[in-house]
Order: structure tokens, then sequence, then C-alpha cells
């Protein structure tokens, strides 16, 4: 019964709008008192891979996505390490202002982080750009890592140790392989977040990089809700492939991960 309640409402909350914006880029906007709705088109599909910035933001928006990520990876394990296992003074202190970022407005952070890109030469960078996605992303990254540290504990950690194993030894056999819950919700997290960031991209990208948020955000604006919804699709997609792809990498490149499989056949 509540397997039956849960798949419901996964299917009325995340399947069915994504099914409804499918339904809408072929058949467009039905006119109240209309007898029928029309025949099915891919006029708006063409009109949006006829826009020039498209195809190009999409490539762009993933590499910046997967700079993001790297360093999102490396920053929060690393900083969920020490919050998790260290005592220092201030320590709580440097936590709350670790979430400040999320409290204050985008454009406060965009504007001051904007004029010290310009000095250092990295505004209208895709370079800025990436370490400006880092401001939303990287408190959450550290949260989350902390949590899964917390939830491993010391004591395999302190075990590798004495049995000679060393840093590196320990991080990818003991601390990645039950980090992964950890690491597919940072995974997912920051793609989103880093693929809808249109304010922060466009004040510190200046127009030069334009990235699927960028291309998106004005087709909001236009009436033909076809095409809205063609990209909304595409915006949806995006995240998922991305996501599905390296969870397939983290498999392969991750040790004992092959075996959980083999167990749950």
């Amino acid at each position: 019964m509540r397997k039956s309640i849960f798949y419901s409402i996964s299917f009325i909350l995340f399947v069915f709008p994504l099914l409804f914006l499918v339904y809408k880029s072929f058949y467009g906007v039905w006119v109240w008192g209309s007898p029928d709705q029309g025949n099915p088109s891919v006029r708006a599909w063409e009109r949006l891979l006829n826009q020039g910035e498209f195809l190009d933001s999409i490539g762009i928006s993933i590499w910046i996505a997967l700079i993001v990520l790297g360093l999102n990876l490396v920053i929060g394990i690393t900083s969920g390490k020490v919050y998790a296992f260290s005592s220092f003074r201030g320590k709580s202190m440097l936590e709350a202002l670790m979430m400040l970022p999320l409290f204050i407005p985008v454009l406060v952070v965009a504007i001051g982080l904007h004029i010290t890109f310009i000095r250092y030469g990295l505004s209208d960078h895709w370079l800025g750009v990436a370490l400006v996605h880092l401001v939303p992303t990287i408190p959450y990254s550290i949260k989350m890592f902390k949590t899964g540290y917390e939830r491993i504990g010391s004591k395999l950690i302190e075990q590798s140790t004495i049995l000679g194993g060393s840093s590196l030894q320990r991080l990818y056999h003991v601390e990645l392989p039950l980090l992964l819950p950890s690491i597919r919700s940072v995974l997912f997290l920051t793609i989103v977040i880093s693929l809808s960031q249109y304010v922060l991209t466009a004040i510190i990208g200046g127009g030069n990089v334009v990235t699927l948020a960028m291309v998106y955000y004005p087709f909001t604006n236009t009436a033909d809700e076809a095409v809205v919804a063609a990209f909304s699709i595409v915006f949806a997609l995006i995240p998922i492939a991305f996501y599905i792809m390296l969870e397939g990498c983290l498999t392969v490149m991750l040790p004992y991960q092959h075996l959980r499989g083999r167990k749950k056949l």
C-alpha cells in the first residue's frame, strides 16, 4: 500500500509534468472552445535547433558544470573531513559563515566578485563563471560530505591506518566507497545548480559566456509555449543524462561497486 502511494505521488510530481511538456512541445497550446487539438508538429523543435547559440550553449554549460563538480568534490571532501573529525576554536562560527552565501542576495555576491574578477582577468571568461558557480554550491557540498564522514566515523579510517594503508589508499578503498551516497547527492545537486545559474553567469560572463540558462530564460517571455516546452524538456533531460553517465563512471572507477550489484542480483 505504501509503495503504491509512493509511486503514485512520484508519478504525479515528476513523471506527469515531463509527459505534459512532451505533449505541449508537439501540440502547442489548445485554445478553449476549439473542437480538436490539431495535428502534432515538430515546428517547436525545429525552431529550437535552428537557434544559433543553442547547441554551443549546451557544450559550454556541460564543460562549466564538470569544472564546478570537480572543484566541489575536492573542496567538499577535504573540508567535510576536517569539519567532521577535527575540533578547533571558532568551528561553529566558521560553519555558520560557510552557509552565509546561501542567505545573501545573489546580485550582491555577483557584483562584489565581479570587481575582483576584473582585476584578475577572470571576468567575461568561462573560468570566472565556473568559479562564481562555487558560491551557491560549495556550502551544500561541504555539509553533505561532513554528514557522510560523520556517518562513517573515525574507527574505520583508524583501522586502515593501523594496517599500513597510505592516505591515498584509505581515500580510494575506504572513504570514497562509503561516501558514495554523499557523492551522488553532490553530483546531482551541483549539476542542477550550475546549469540553472542565470544572474551569476550574466554578470561574470558579461554576455561572452553563453550557457543554456542564458539562452533559455529569454524564451520564457515568448508566447509560443510549444517552444518553451521543448526547451524545458532539454533543460530537464541534460542533468538526468549527466547523472546517469557519471553514475556509470562511479560504478566503474570506485572499488567494490560491481560486487554490490552482483549481491543485489
